[in-house]
Formats: structure tokens, sequence, C-alpha cells
């Protein structure tokens, strides 16, 4: 089981050295890698309706995934970068696949595509893209990118996409970019099953997380496919997982089957970055990892 990070994007802060300093230190102590959430825009609060309320708003702070890896990637050597998750179908299927392929050559082979549907309509309606139909329109988009890293010259003819004899130079080291998928619904579920390399679910090790991973098993089955050759990420939040109990987590999902599990240092009230370095210092060493 590889142990990772989850980059504290709403609270590191803009200063280029801070972030500098934790993907050094985090890379240093030996943590496998750094998983970082997207949002290109936070919306006001009045914007959503009924009680739905979003974790984030218009002054959330977001650093751009991909900007953020190809610096990243100029100042680490072997920590991998992955996106847990990107929201693919609000973006242009092209233009990601193009903005993988070279954080992936500037980083020498260290991306992990993690792609999501996501929840916030205003993001899909300021960036152009159809926020009801996202859901059947990222298997196509990821259809397409696996096209465009590892062929020279493409012809796709999709429902919502037209490729004709056009490709992505330079390729990326890995031929295709892995592409793991979140999300907990059964749609979810069979879709991951079907066509990705990996799955991010967001719960904690437990009954009812060991029949959602054994409901799982049993589509990539169903898929042609070995649950052994299949990818879970689990997390461990510090905000809801008291100290004592961090080794115990780790255990957890172990026995859940994952492969891999991410730190989450956010929402404890860490006043600055180096709280933050300070507090994967402290997982590590005390989770006897």
């Amino acid at each position: 089981m590889k142990l990772g990070v989850v980059f504290p994007q709403t609270e590191i802060g803009s200063d280029p050295a801070a972030i500098r300093d934790y993907a050094q230190a985090a890379e240093s102590l030996g943590y496998h890698h750094i998983l970082v959430f997207d949002h290109v825009l936070g919306a006001h609060p009045d914007r959503f309706e009924g009680t739905f309320r979003p974790p984030y708003n218009y002054r959330t702070p977001f650093h751009e995934p991909f900007v953020l890896f190809g610096y990243l990637a100029a100042v680490t050597a072997r920590v991998e970068l992955a996106t847990g998750i990107l929201i693919l179908p609000q973006r242009q299927t092209a233009l990601v696949a193009k903005q993988a392929a070279a954080a992936d050559v500037l980083s020498d082979g260290r991306l992990r595509l993690g792609v999501g549907i996501g929840w916030n309509f205003v993001e899909y309606e300021a960036l152009g893209e159809n926020f009801r139909n996202r859901g059947r329109r990222v298997e196509e988009q990821i259809a397409l990118m696996r096209r465009l890293w590892t062929e020279e010259l493409v012809d796709f003819d999709g429902r919502w996409h037209n490729v004709r004899q056009a490709g992505i130079a330079p390729l990326p080291v890995q031929r295709p970019i892995p592409v793991w998928m979140g999300g907990v619904v059964d749609a979810v579920l069979q879709r991951a099953a079907r066509i990705a390399d990996g799955w991010f679910p967001q719960f904690q090790p437990g009954p009812r997380a060991t029949e959602t991973v054994e409901r799982l098993h049993g589509y990539l089955r169903e898929a042609g496919r070995t649950p052994a050759s299949f990818g879970i990420e689990g997390r461990i939040s510090l905000y809801n997982t008291p100290e004592g109990d961090w080794a115990a987590a780790l255990e957890g999902w172990r026995d859940l089957g994952a492969t891999h599990v991410s730190v989450n240092t956010m929402n404890v009230g860490l006043a600055s970055p180096q709280a933050h370095i300070d507090a994967i210092t402290r997982f590590m060493e005390e989770a006897k990892f």
C-alpha cells in the first residue's frame, strides 16, 4: 500500500517557496504521491438552492492542477503527482489530454490523472460545458484521451468529439497515462470497473465500505478484469481521525484492499504551511508506515 499526502490546496497560500518546501518535505519523508483537489471557480453560496451548501465558495483558494504540477515537477524528483479529482467534463478533452501529456513529460512519467464529474454547476456554466450530460460525456472523453496519448495521428468519431488526422506532440512518457475515477454511486462504480485504472472512494473502512468494495469487485469481474489489477485509494483526514487512531486507520484501509492512501491535513486549524509539513512528518512517524 502506497502512502501519499493531500496537497493542502485551501490552506497553503500562494508563496511559491512554501509550496516548494511542502512538496520537497513530502518527498524526503518518503511519501509516494501528492494528491491535488481541483476547482476552477468558486461560487457565491446563494447560487445553490435547497439544503445543499457547497464546501467551497468564491473566496476559497485553489491552485490550478496542471500549472501546479509543472512547478512541482521541477522541484521534486520522485514523488508521483495525482489529481484527486480533476473535473473532466467541464473541460475541453483535447486540451486536457495535451496538458496531462505535458505534465507527464515534465515530471518524467509521474502523473496519475484522477477524474470525476463534479457537483458545481456554476463552473460548468462559466466554462461553457453541459452539466446535465457530464456522466455520459466522461466515458467518451477518457476514450479519446487514451487515443491521443498513445497514437501519433488520431481519427475519432464520437457523439461529442470529432478528431481528423491530428495528434499530440510530444506524447506522454506513460502511454497511456493512468486514469482513475472518483465517486461512490453505483453508476460510477460500474463505469470505473469498465474503463478506469483505479478508484477514489469517499468513505471510511467499515461494513458499508466492505460491501461497496465487494460490489466493485463484482463489476470488475463482469467487465472481464481482476480486482488485483485495479487500484483503490483511501483517505485519512486528520480532522476526524485522532492521532492515536492513525495506525489503525491505515490497517483498516489495508484490510479493505486499498493500494494507496492519502493523508489530509486540512480543516484541523493548522496556521501555516510549516504546520502542514509538521503534521505529515508526525503522521509518518506515528503511523510507523
